[in-house]
Parts: C-alpha cells; sequence; structure tokens
C-alpha cells in the first residue's frame, strides 16, 4: 500500500472506503467484521440493547465506530451535540434522544453517500432535531462556541490533521463545552510495519495517536481535565479508549 503522507491523500482515501461502506460494497473503515481474541471490537456490538433498540436497522448495520460516545458523554435535555464523522448515524440519532426536542444534535460527515443513509435513518427514527451537515473534521462548518459536547466515534485517528480537529473542536466547544470521543489509542512501542498493518484493517490511514500524543494535542488545543481510558483491546499494539476532556469557563 502506497505511504499516505499528504492530508488530502488521506482524506480522498477515507472518503473512498467510506461511500463503499454506505453502499455495502466494503465493511468500511472500522467494521463489525473485525475481530481481536474472537470477539467482535467494532460496529453496533458495542451498544447495550436498549441503545440499539432505540435506532433503525439500517443505522446500527453501518455502524463503524470502536466504543459507544454517547454513553460517556453525560448530555442533558436542552443540549447542543456535535458527533465528528457521524456515517450512518446511530450517535447522532441517540443523542438527539438524549438531547430532547429542545436540545440539537448535528452529524459531520464529507461523504455524500453517508449523509443520504443518515437522512433517511433520521428519517425513520422520527428525529426532528437531527440534522446532518456535509462537511470536514478539520473545517467544521459552525459558528465559534455553538456546541455544548463534541462526541466521535473511532474517526479522529482517520485525520491526516489531527491537531487542526483538535483546534476545530476547541473553536465550536462552548466555555465549559465537553469533549468525548471513542478512538483508537496506539501503544507506544507500536512499529511501523504494524501501523502499515493497522492501515489495511481499520482504516487508520494516517496512524492511530499514543495515549501522550493525545494528551498533548488536547492540551495544545486549549482543553483541560484531560482524561483517557482503555476499554478494550482491537489489536496487539492498540486498544480503543474513552477520551475527555473539556474546554475551560
Amino acid at each position: 500500500m502506497a505511504e499516505l503522507s499528504k492530508t488530502e491523500d488521506v482524506r480522498e482515501a477515507v472518503r473512498e472506503r467510506y461511500a463503499a461502506a454506505a453502499t455495502q460494497e466494503t465493511s468500511g473503515c472500522c467494521g463489525p467484521d473485525v475481530t481481536c481474541g474472537g470477539e467482535a471490537v467494532f460496529g453496533a456490538v458495542l451498544y447495550d440493547s436498549e441503545s440499539r433498540d432505540a435506532v433503525p436497522e439500517e443505522a446500527q448495520e453501518i455502524s463503524l465506530g470502536c466504543g459507544n460516545p454517547t454513553a460517556v458523554a453525560a448530555l442533558h435535555e436542552g443540549e447542543t451535540v456535535l458527533d465528528l464523522g457521524s456515517g450512518g448515524g446511530i450517535d447522532v440519532l441517540l443523542s438527539a434522544k438524549r438531547v430532547g426536542p429542545t436540545g440539537m444534535a448535528y452529524g459531520l460527515d464529507m461523504t455524500d453517500e453517508m449523509l443520504e443513509l443518515a437522512r433517511e435513518n433520521a428519517r425513520k427514527a422520527g428525529a426532528e432535531n437531527a440534522e446532518f451537515l456535509k462537511g470536514e473534521i478539520e473545517a467544521i462548518p459552525l459558528p465559534d462556541e455553538s456546541v455544548d459536547v463534541v462526541i466521535s466515534n473511532c474517526v479522529i485517528n482517520l485525520s491526516g490533521d489531527k491537531p487542526q480537529v483538535l483546534r476545530e473542536t476547541a473553536r465550536v466547544l462552548r466555555p465549559g463545552g465537553r469533549f468525548a470521543v471513542s478512538d483508537v489509542i496506539a501503544d507506544e512501542d507500536m512499529d511501523e510495519e504494524t501501523r502499515r498493518d493497522m492501515q489495511q484493517w481499520t482504516g487508520c490511514i494516517a496512524g492511530a495517536l499514543t495515549r501522550r500524543e493525545f494528551e498533548q494535542e488536547l492540551s495544545s488545543a486549549g482543553l483541560v481535565d484531560i482524561e483517557i481510558e482503555e476499554t478494550h483491546r482491537v489489536h496487539e499494539h492498540a486498544g480503543s479508549a474513552i477520551v475527555r476532556a473539556r474546554k475551560p469557563r
């Protein structure tokens, strides 16, 4: 596989794989067919049955994440939530239910095929307070300080410019706003051969950050109260983790 060094090369590769996933041509970057130690480590299996029952089956089938960020985001009635790389919409729809009719849940995705699928899933779910935006997570199409919570499910590792993603996250968060994502965290001793292998089976094309790197980039973006907690292994040299932080008041 050719090395992808430019942000635009990474972006286009991810776009192609997610477009194919939306049309069921492939399982996508992080798919339910990926296992570690004989157990599924990506997809809707990571959500509890109550959450799965709350969304259309189509949203479950296209779920490509490595966790359940809505379970740890502590969402409240009336809040505005943004899901980076919303895919088929499962986390947006769950967020829309939790923030209620006085709240708002935005999904951001750059893939037309995924946006079409997510909007159809929202229609089936009757989620009137869910909206899906086209754009890139490195340039979020929302105003400054307009969001209470930013969530994401195994997407930030796909970006070719992760520091910019986190700077944009800090920009759109209101003072006191929360960052709560699930993402792949690389072990410190991950070798380059393993990184290339991960690109093939999880779509971590730009390479997952280590815990130390993630903490440094969150801090550089101006976020505080940083917590990183591994939830399960997804590879011999990487794990899925819940990453939390907050924008200072």
